[in-house]
């Protein structure tokens, strides 16, 4: 084993900034991402909430940590981990290719949003469906939009938009909320903020390309309509990717990694980083803090 190397687990902003730090501690970064490096962001098709720029393409932007820290030294493996190996004074990795070893290990292994997974989801990312309301809800000034889900996110989503976009439907399967009380009467006095209840999305409607409209049922009559919206927001929930963790490291119940602002975990030479981690808030600029604090601790070991 070489004493330098730290291993990181996932090239989205988290495991990048992680690297670049690394590098810049005199210690190796060592990368594994069985995906394209940047994470979530690369298909996000522009970017103004970082911090710097104004406007910036997401591939763009992870394409530029990507480089960044490659031209510091980091060594990126482009291979699926298969399973995370803790001892006393150092962590194994194994993929199905090889074994690599190091001091400690940042896992920035992320969370993915759920999808609905309706035929054309995935090829109209993008262009009418987001799941981030905070990163794109400026793109539907003045337009109609309709937001899916009933917990926190989605109500916090609808209310945010209401500010922006034209009319805003907002879609849930059942005729109760699982949002906190505050922000369902919040919503309540919001006028161009339209619940439709009972109700799941079960078709997606495009033209030239891009998000038209949505087929709707009623889960109690049973009923079909179709809803002419611009752009439709997913917020279901998230699936943390902690599956290689799971009895190794403390998960909370909707199993994301417990740890906090230090990124420590209950294993001293495990840390954890970006939307992977239990925490309230979760952007770009949140998981590259959470890189830079995993990284300059786990190069302190």
């Amino acid at each position: 084993m070489n004493k330098n190397n730290i291993l990181i687990i996932g090239a989205g902003i988290a495991g990048l900034t992680a690297a670049i730090y690394i590098q810049r501690a005199g210690k190796q970064a060592i990368v594994f991402e069985k995906n394209a490096p940047g994470g979530q962001i690369i298909t996000a098709n522009e970017i103004e909430n970082y911090p710097g720029m104004a406007s910036v393409n997401g591939a763009d932007l992870g394409f530029k940590l990507y480089q960044q820290a490659m031209d510091l030294g980091a060594h990126f493996v482009y291979e699926e981990v298969v399973k995370i190996v803790p001892e006393e004074n150092r962590v194994t990795i194994q993929t199905a290719q090889d074994t690599y070893t190091g001091k400690s290990l940042i896992y920035a292994g992320g969370a993915s949003h759920r999808h609905l997974g309706l035929a054309n989801e995935e090829k109209l990312i993008g262009h009418g469906i987001s799941y981030c309301a905070n990163c794109d809800g400026a793109f539907f000034k003045d337009k109609v939009v309709a937001v899916n889900g009933g917990g926190n996110i989605a109500l916090d989503d609808a209310i945010y938009l209401s500010s922006i976009a034209k009319e805003v439907y907002l879609i849930h399967r059942r005729n109760t909320y699982r949002a906190e009380t505050v922000l369902q009467e919040k919503l309540a006095t919001i006028d161009n903020i339209h619940p439709i209840t009972n109700t799941i999305i079960c078709g997606l409607e495009e033209k030239q390309g891009k998000l038209s409209g949505l087929a709707l049922q009623n889960v109690q009559t049973k009923e079909k309509r179709s809803l002419a919206v611009d752009g439709l927001f997913v917020a279901i929930g998230m699936q943390p990717e902690t599956s290689l963790l799971e009895g190794i490291v403390h998960l909370d119940k909707s199993g994301y990694i417990q740890a906090g602002e230090d990124t420590r975990t209950n294993v001293k030479n495990i840390f954890v980083a970006g939307d992977v981690r239990t925490k309230n808030v979760r952007q770009l600029t949140t998981a590259a803090a959470d890189g830079t604090a995993a990284a300059i601790l786990a190069a302190s070991i």
